[in-house]
């Protein structure tokens, strides 16, 4: 009850008078229960503990029974949680002020210890106060959200958002683990949201034909190989992004005449983003399959090697026969 000593003003002394008497009662009731030989601090150092758990679990209860509310009003999870934490944080500094109260600490004593905290934080911590201000950053510029996924691009992480916290971004990779990034550091770096407004994923892969080959047979059968794979978008009506609008079935384009080949470019669309290697791989050996059955080769550089009066001489060796 003393920690109602933080806020006290000048014009509430009468009540503060009452207030002590109240607390120097309970502690000589306790005292007067328990022998001689306990020391009056172990008495006190025993009610902060007493304070510091029930606080504790105040803290956890007060969170069970406002998370619902919260949640109904707010409706992005990350900033929920962030909520949820800040409550709980709130119910824990006012047990912890309760706790310093009993032991004796007044409320100039516990500004200057926070004063002082906060200088020490302020010079060592620096790194993780920027956390603090970029997770800030990142809950309102909202760039991705829990449960999204996304990739680093300069490090090549693909993976679920699993949570966002002032200080991190946890990820939860395809390959069954954890990743957890600094605000600080992930701020500064090219993040790609596959499900920000729609899952459904845009591919494309590029092959080469030679010019002998059949071209418009090379895309009929390169986009009925992409609608064989199972995880590929076969049809449907157009998937828009912004203001354009995209054919759903697979599509082949001619991309350039190349110095081997016509280059062939192949789009197909996938439901969901986390499939995008199985789905390319099944793409390319669904295409492989298909020129092989059609009058369709793969183009691959040849060389072509001229001997002149530059040249020198060459070796040549035909079947048992050698001539030097």
């Amino acid at each position: 009850m003393r920690g109602l000593g933080l806020i006290r003003t000048a014009g509430n002394t009468s009540s503060d008078d009452g207030i002590d008497e109240i607390d120097e009662g309970i502690q000589n009731e306790i005292n007067s229960l328990l022998p001689d030989i306990v020391p009056e601090f172990a008495v006190q150092f025993a009610l902060a503990a007493i304070v510091l758990v029930i606080g504790w679990y105040l803290s956890k209860l007060v969170v069970r029974l406002t998370g619902r509310t919260i949640a109904q009003r707010i409706e992005r999870p990350s900033v929920t949680r962030t909520a949820l934490r800040g409550v709980r944080v709130s119910v824990l500094l006012v047990a912890v002020g309760l706790a310093a109260n009993i032991l004796g600490f007044t409320g100039v004593e516990i500004l200057l210890s926070v004063t002082v905290i906060s200088a020490v934080i302020a010079i060592v911590l620096a790194p993780l106060v920027g956390s603090f201000i970029n997770g800030l950053f990142v809950l309102a510029d909202r760039p991705y959200e829990i449960g999204d996924m996304i990739e680093i691009v300069d490090e090549g992480h693909v993976g679920y958002v699993e949570d966002i916290t002032i200080r991190y971004t946890k990820i939860f990779t395809l390959q069954n683990t954890f990743i957890v990034i600094p605000n600080s550091e992930i701020q500064q770096r090219d993040v790609v949201n596959f499900s920000a407004e729609d899952e459904r994923t845009r591919l494309s892969i590029e092959f080469e034909i030679t010019y002998e080959s059949a071209v418009e047979t090379a895309r009929q059968q390169a986009e009925r190989a992409a609608r064989s794979v199972d995880a590929v978008i076969s049809g449907g009506p157009d998937i828009r992004i912004g203001s354009a609008r995209y054919p759903a079935a697979p599509m082949c384009t001619i991309a350039e005449y190349g110095d081997n080949g016509i280059r062939l470019e192949l789009y197909f669309w996938l439901n969901q983003p986390y499939k995008q290697t199985g789905a390319r791989s099944a793409v390319h050996a669904a295409v492989r399959e298909r020129f092989a059955q059609s009058d369709v080769t793969f183009a691959y550089p040849h060389r072509q090697h001229v001997f002149d009066d530059t040249s020198g001489t060459a070796h040549v060796t035909i079947g048992d026969d050698r001539s030097d």
